[in-house]
């Protein structure tokens, strides 16, 4: 019995310890999950919270099927999608507020850039941030999903409730707005 294997069990029959651990395991991955949906660092923090008190109410549930995180990943995208549906699908605005959060910094470590590399890179981050919030919540759901968490079509249908079709076309829009938005980063950078 691996550790986590171990820590549900102990989850399961009501250890609170062994349930922080998990939390302690995953919240980076769930977290970076609702940002990269929601755009919006309270927002995520929320989602991830909500993602965790839904999986301690839900253990009983759980049937091993698929990985303890996997499990976890699709309660948070769930939650992020219902927070966006419950936005009515408001357009994101600007990301202002946004601009101190860096989500990849909470799942992996960096290094600092060399000298004079970082403020291409700062730039390149910023016009994908913009690029990325100025899509639909649904279009940019469908990247995340895809490109971030690398689903495939179907689990992508299934987590959105809608058809592959409709994730297809969602994708190909998506990802022909995003080109337009950055056609020249790559003669920039």
């Amino acid at each position: 019995m691996d550790h986590e294997t171990d820590l549900l069990a102990r989850a399961r029959t009501g250890d609170t310890g062994a349930f922080d651990e998990i939390i302690t395991l995953h919240r980076q991955r769930v977290f970076a999950i609702a940002y990269q949906i929601l755009r919006n660092e309270d927002d995520a923090m929320d989602v991830a919270q909500e993602t965790f008190i839904k999986a301690w109410h839900s253990l009983g549930k759980f049937d091993g099927r698929h990985p303890l995180g996997t499990w976890l990943h699709r309660i948070a995208t769930n939650a992020s999608i219902d927070v966006v549906r419950r936005r009515q699908v408001r357009p994101q605005c600007g990301l202002e507020g946004d601009l101190a959060v860096d989500a990849a910094s909470r799942t992996t470590p960096s290094c600092p850039p060399a000298p004079g590399v970082g403020m291409d890179l700062r730039e390149l981050r910023s016009r994908l941030d913009r690029a990325l919030a100025s899509l639909s919540a649904e279009h940019r759901t469908v990247i995340v999903l895809r490109e971030v968490e690398e689903l495939s079509y179907e689990e992508i249908a299934a987590r959105m409730r809608t058809s592959i079709g409709t994730v297809m076309s969602r994708l190909y829009y998506a990802r022909r707005h995003l080109q337009t938005q950055l056609k020249d980063t790559h003669e920039e950078f």
